[in-house]
């Protein structure tokens, strides 16, 4: 079976997360920088087969759109160019980067560690991917 593969895209660095090929677990990928992400991409779909693109959907808490949503959307109409079969759904991602601490500091990640940005993009991409798997 394909793979999902879920961003929590950001201006400077995108978490991204994998499903197994039984779409069954989540797991993080890593991160990337936002810049190298579609040639990332292009290697990693070279190597396995993707299904679905779920890209995180950032929320204010009034329910309004944030900023970077602008750019998340100018990311969808690439992947769409460069990935014409695979389609490209939306998660909310509210609060996961709460959620992605929350998960660090419970599974014992070190103070230190934890401020590692890529560490948490990542954690929040694994999140998105699990909320989604548990929507399908």
């Amino acid at each position: 079976m394909p793979r999902i593969l879920a961003f929590d895209y950001g201006g400077k660095r995108t978490g991204i997360a994998v499903t197994d090929p039984m779409q069954m677990i989540a797991t993080a990928l890593g991160t990337v920088d936002t810049k190298d992400v579609m040639d990332y991409l292009k290697t990693y779909c070279a190597k396995e087969e993707v299904e679905t693109f779920v890209v995180g959907q950032p929320f204010r808490m009034d329910g309004s759109t944030s900023d970077i949503e602008v750019d998340i959307l100018k990311f969808i109409e690439k992947l769409k160019t460069e990935f014409p079969d695979i389609p490209v759904r939306r998660m909310d991602e509210s609060f996961t980067s709460r959620r992605s601490m929350q998960s660090l500091i419970a599974s014992g990640v070190k103070k230190k560690d934890r401020r590692d940005k890529r560490l948490l993009d990542s954690v929040s991409a694994t999140l998105i991917l699990q909320d989604y798997l548990a929507t399908k």
